[in-house]
């Protein structure tokens, strides 16, 4: 049994993970979902629970670099190679591959939400398609099946320590590895994918801390 007693680094890197799991449950829940061809869509893009939800999801992701950092750093202290860094650089990439795509989600529709409303122009939604569509979401993509590589990568390495709960990472991994698919569910399918993600960073925090 480990009795000692948690660093500061491992104090702050549980702390991060611990509130980015909280983050990743109130962005569904609170992220208004409308259809997108109307007025009532555009005063969806156009409310401040639009760019909220958003900025809480892009805060959540951001909050799981130094998180991440902090169980790199409890993996390292117990496993030779290199096995554990490439998976958190794998991880650190996808989140840094994702994070564009909620900002021109949360500032870059929620202008053309407002400025619909403010014309009574419903037309102008199809801009969302712009906005959600090309390079932006090729990188969008391309981040997300990172991210599912990397924590898969970091479950095995979790399964492999001697300091954590073997079975601790799966919950993330398992949450990851679903999260394009959660995006054709309704809200309630999305909040309990966020449930799931919430599970597996505050559990690993709570691992990291102990």
């Amino acid at each position: 049994m480990n009795n000692k007693k948690p660093s500061g680094p491992s104090q702050a890197a549980s702390a991060a993970l611990i509130i980015a799991g909280i983050g990743f449950v109130l962005y569904p829940a609170l992220r208004p979902f409308s259809d997108e061809v109307t007025l009532k869509g555009a005063a969806a893009f156009g409310s401040s629970n639009w760019v909220l939800a958003h900025m809480i999801a892009m805060v959540s992701f951001s909050l799981l670099l130094p998180g991440l950092l902090g169980l790199y750093t409890t993996l390292r202290a117990d496993q030779a190679g290199t096995f554990p860094a490439w998976a958190t650089m794998v991880t650190m990439t996808g989140i840094g591959l994702t994070l564009p795509f909620y900002g021109g989600e949360a500032y870059g529709l929620h202008a053309v939400g407002q400025e619909a409303l403010r014309v009574s122009d419903a037309g102008l939604l199809d801009l969302a398609t712009t906005i959600r569509s090309g390079p932006g979401l090729i990188m969008f993509l391309v981040g997300l099946l990172l991210l599912a590589v990397g924590t898969i990568m970091i479950a095995i390495a979790i399964h492999r320590s001697e300091r954590l709960s073997r079975w601790s990472g799966v919950p993330l991994a398992f949450g990851m590895a679903l999260y394009i698919p959660q995006f054709f569910g309704s809200q309630p399918i999305r909040v309990a994918h966020g449930l799931l993600v919430a599970v597996g960073c505050i559990w690993l925090g709570w691992k990291i801390r102990s």
